[in-house]
This record gives C-alpha cells, structure tokens and sequence, in this order.
C-alpha cells in the first residue's frame, strides 16, 4: 500500500509554481502513482472571490484571511485529507505559507497565521520554496503578457520573499533556485523527491 505523500511549492509569483506543479504530476503518474494537483486560492466559492479581488483591489486584511481559511477548510476535507488517506499523492500550487507571507506582508503576524491554519490543516512532506529575486519575477510577469496585480508589487513581493526564506532550515523545507530555467528546476525537485522517498 502507498502511502499518501504531500507536496506543496510556494514562492513569489513569477517564479514557476504552476509549470513545475505540473511537470511534477505528470512525473509521478509516469511512475503509476496516482496524483491530485491542485492550487490555492481554490475555483470553490471562497477562493473565486478572493481571485476576483486580485483585479479589483484587495480587500481589508481580516477579511481576506478569513476567505483563505474557509477556502483552505474546504480544500482540506474535501480533497486533500481524502486523497491522502488513499495513498495518492498530492501536488499543491500554493497553500498556507503564502497566506503567512502574503497577509505577512500587509502587517499580520506569519507565525499566529501558522498556528491557525496548522490546527486543522495537514504539514506537508515535502515543501519547496521557489527562489528568484523580485525583479527578475516581476520582469516575467510581464512577460507573460500580465500586468502585476495588487499581490504582485515590488515592496509586497520582497516582504513575501522575505517571510518564505524564514522557512528555510526546517526539515520539510527545501529551497530551490529558479534562475537555471524550467528544466533544471524540475530535475531538483524529483532528485530531492527520489531522496525522500
């Protein structure tokens, strides 16, 4: 029986969460496993309006983690918690580290966000930390064709980057590089995947 094995990538925006999430999944289904990829802020009803706020100004701070934590709440049981219990693995685009860094930057307290959300929310076994200095994330939002949102200004993202740096020296937490490009990421994270496992 395989057990369930839970992978989160964070990082500011910019640096390649969403391409290596998949690339990830689809490396394990190659390997037969069976995979749910998934992202917060979720498409369920909390965390649509919460993207929606992305492009129409953010909302007051408590406000805002409030909708994280009911979006995240459902997230957990209805997904997460069951495919883990199956023995799937689990691929999360962003969970609550952003909402530390991300709701850190606008003057929370990271580590009472932790705490709240590490009461019903699982640890990972796995958690990336996507690195690239803000400029260079900023410079390939624009080139994507997007123009930066209120989450995505330079004193916001360097303030997040900051937060997800303290992560680094915990056991879970492994810090990759994404400057040497989509491919040389990817192979970090199965190297560092086939370690664990």
């Amino acid at each position: 029986m395989n057990h369930g094995l839970f992978i989160v990538l964070e990082g500011i925006d910019g640096t390649g969460k969403s391409t290596q999430t998949r690339l990830l999944a689809d490396w394990f289904r190659e390997q037969g496993r069976e995979v749910v990829a998934s992202r917060e802020p979720t498409d369920g009803p909390w965390g649509s309006k919460l993207r929606a706020t992305a492009a129409t100004g953010r909302l007051p701070a408590e406000e805002e983690l409030e909708l994280l934590l009911r979006d995240r709440r459902d997230h957990v049981a209805q997904l997460i918690a069951p495919a883990l219990a199956a023995g799937k693995v689990v691929i999360l685009d962003r969970y609550y580290f952003s909402t530390m860094a991300y709701q850190g930057s606008r003057g929370m307290d990271p580590a009472e966000i932790r705490r709240q959300n590490e009461a019903f929310a699982p640890v990972p076994d796995l958690l990336f930390v996507l690195d690239l200095d803000v400029d260079t994330a900023l410079s390939r939002i624009g080139g994507r064709g997007d123009t930066a949102n209120e989450f995505e200004k330079h004193e916001s993202l360097a303030k997040c980057r900051e937060i997800f740096l303290t992560l680094v020296g915990e056991p879970f937490v492994h810090l990759v590089a994404t400057d040497p490009g989509p491919a040389a990421v990817q192979a970090r994270l199965r190297e560092i995947v086939a370690d664990h496992c």
